[in-house]
């Protein structure tokens, strides 16, 4: 349905996205994952028409939409990463906005502006200024401009940035109610890998403006099959025994979390003695140690050599 070939953007010089080829299916959910600085804010813009590509196509049913991007913009709706809204208005009042710049009028407008409220839960509070609502409600305000015209395909970039609890899990349920219910499809840029794995069938991740992986999620996981992930849980940080860890040539990543360390080894590597050696060397006080397949997180790592969130 939506496709990219080779799409490049260069700015004054410097090259944002190189060869970025991606697609989707209709009625797909795809993931696109990237650290900060991986092109994928560029990507968007140039499948979603307000960046024109240095070169590459982007191509809607076949039919390229760089020369006449009417057609794309017709069937897609965004949900930025930023707040796209007038604070100063009510929810009500800027679906209406949204929805005439869109060319509705009459009944069909007040109807998508009842929809799109009732889809994101906030019928109830349309009336209430916008810059009065919680950063979750202006966010399920966002989605609802989006979806304003009934769009065919939606880009969602990290709509759950800075909200709450509920709003997120409200937004995701939304996202996965609108894909295989509804049918529609969904490009998702998020810095929440759980929010990929519940939502997403295909994953493409993206680093320093190329893509460097696709696939399913299994797919994905495949490129450390050979590998296992060990998590050592502690009562405490020991930066000194994470450093001899780091100097093991068995341990191919090694990583410290808000509860301990992740290794990744070789699967059946016989690994454990040389840590419990190192911990006792350190006086590290071990609390728990548990084997795992690595993750979707896992793998990402290991393609990027960064955390997704950093």
């Amino acid at each position: 349905m939506l496709e990219t070939e080779e799409l490049k953007k260069v700015f004054k010089g410097k090259t944002a996205v190189e060869g970025a080829s991606l697609y989707l299916d209709k009625g797909e959910s795809v993931g696109l994952l990237g650290p900060n600085g991986a092109g994928k804010s560029t990507t968007i813009s140039m499948i979603s028409t307000l960046l024109k590509p240095t070169s590459g196509d982007v191509r809607l049913n076949g039919k390229s939409v760089i020369k006449n991007p009417s057609e794309m913009r017709r069937v897609l709706g965004v949900v930025p990463q930023e707040i796209a809204l007038y604070g100063e208005l009510t929810a009500y009042e800027n679906l209406k906005f949204f929805g005439r710049i869109y060319g509705l009028s009459g009944k069909a407008l007040e109807d998508a502006i009842q929809r799109s409220l009732n889809l994101v839960g906030l019928v109830e509070r349309q009336k209430e200024i916008v810059k009065t609502y919680s950063g979750g409600m202006k966010r399920r305000v966002n989605i609802a401009a989006a979806m304003m015209h009934e769009p065919e395909v939606i880009i969602m970039d990290e709509p759950t940035v800075g909200i709450d609890p509920q709003s997120r899990s409200h937004i995701l349920e939304m996202v996965r109610e609108l894909n295989q219910e509804k049918g529609l499809t969904v490009l998702y840029t998020s810095h929440y890998m759980e929010e990929v794995e519940r939502l997403c069938d295909r994953v493409y991740i993206m680093d320093h403006g190329k893509i460097i992986a696709s696939g399913t999620k299994e797919e994905l996981k495949s490129i450390l099959s050979s590998e296992e992930t060990v998590w050592i849980e502690l009562d405490r940080p020991y930066p000194e025994f994470f450093k001899e860890l780091q100097k093991i040539k068995t341990i191919k990543q090694a990583a410290e979390t808000e509860k301990g360390i992740k290794l990744i080894i070789p699967k059946g590597s016989r690994i454990l003695g040389e840590v419990f050696q190192a911990s006792e060397h350190h006086q590290a006080q071990i609390i728990n140690v548990n084997v795992q397949t690595p993750s979707l997180e896992d793998v990402f790592l290991h393609l990027t050599g960064r955390k997704l969130r950093d």
